[in-house]
C-alpha cells in the first residue's frame, strides 16, 4: 500500500514537471508572439512626417484688390528728384486750375513731390480810356508749368484735377522743360518783384499807325521812335504836304 502510494506521488510528480514544461512553452509562444505583433505594429507605423510652416504671407496680399487699395499707403522713403513740367490747361481757367492742383496735392498727401505750380505771367502798364493801369498777361496762355516728381500717385493727381488736359511731351511721355525754357519763367517772375511793370506797347518802330485820340485823331503815320520808359512814341505824320514828327502817348495810337 505504501508501494502504490509513492508511485502514485511520483507520478504525480511527473504529471506535474509535464504540466510545467507545457506552461513553459506555451508562455514561451506567446511572448514570441507578443513579441511578433509588437514587431509588426511598429512596422506598419510610419515615422511621423516634420511639418515645416507655410512661409509667412504679407496680410495685405490676402486680401482683395479694393480692400487693398483702401489701406493706407506705405511712406516712400526714397530720393525725390524734381523737373520742371508744361501742362495743357483750359483757356482763361489758368490760375483757378492752378489752385485746384494745389489744394489736391494738399489732400492726398503729395507735398513732398511738389515744389511749385505757376501759371507764367508778366506785369504790364496799359492806358484805358486816358487812365493809367497796371494789368498782368499771360506768358502762356492755356498752359501752366509744375515743379514735381512723377510717380503714380503725382501722375493720376494732375490727370484726375478738374480742366487740367496732359502733359507736354511726345508719345504720351511727359518731357522735362529745357533749362532755358525754366530760366525763362523764373527770370520773369524775379522781374515782377525787383522791377517796375513795363508798358504794353504793341508796335515796332517803322510800324504804320493811326491816331485815335488827340489833335491829330485819325491821322496816320509811321513809327519813328517809342520811349518805354515813359511810355510816348514819336510818329511821322503828314501835314500840309510835309512830313512831321507828332509826339504822343503810345495808348493814343493803334496799328493800322
Amino acid at each position: 500500500m505504501s508501494d502504490d502510494n509513492e508511485k502514485l506521488t511520483d507520478s504525480q510528480v511527473a504529471e506535474e514537471d509535464n504540466l510545467e514544461a507545457q506552461d513553459t512553452a506555451t508562455t514561451s509562444d506567446e511572448e514570441d508572439q507578443i513579441e511578433e505583433v509588437s514587431a509588426s505594429e511598429q512596422a506598419d507605423v510610419e515615422e511621423p512626417a516634420v511639418l515645416k510652416s507655410p512661409p509667412k504671407k504679407d496680410p495685405e496680399e490676402e486680401l482683395d484688390p479694393v480692400k487693398r487699395a483702401l489701406l493706407p499707403k506705405k511712406p516712400d522713403t526714397g530720393p525725390v528728384v524734381m523737373d520742371w513740367y508744361i501742362l495743357k490747361v483750359q483757356s482763361n481757367r489758368e490760375r483757378s486750375i492752378a489752385e485746384a492742383l494745389q489744394r489736391k496735392i494738399a489732400i492726398e498727401g503729395l507735398d513732398r513731390y511738389f515744389d511749385q505750380v505757376v501759371v507764367p505771367t508778366e506785369k504790364v502798364t496799359e492806358f484805358k480810356g486816358g487812365k493809367k493801369k497796371v494789368v498782368e498777361r499771360k506768358l502762356y496762355p492755356g498752359y501752366i508749368v509744375v515743379h514735381m516728381c512723377i510717380n503714380d500717385d503725382t501722375w493720376f493727381a494732375v490727370r484726375e484735377t478738374s480742366g487740367i488736359g496732359d502733359f507736354t511731351g511726345s508719345a504720351g511721355k511727359p518731357s522735362p522743360m529745357l533749362p532755358h525754357e525754366v530760366a525763362r519763367i523764373i527770370t520773369k517772375e524775379e522781374e515782377e518783384v525787383e522791377e517796375a511793370p513795363k508798358l504794353n506797347i504793341n508796335f515796332k518802330i517803322g510800324d504804320r499807325v493811326k491816331i485815335k485820340d488827340g489833335t491829330f485823331e485819325s491821322f496816320e503815320g509811321d513809327v519813328n521812335t517809342i520811349d518805354e520808359q515813359n511810355g510816348r512814341i514819336n510818329v511821322m505824320i503828314n501835314i500840309f504836304g510835309r512830313s512831321t514828327p507828332v509826339e504822343l502817348e503810345y495808348w493814343q495810337v493803334e496799328i493800322v
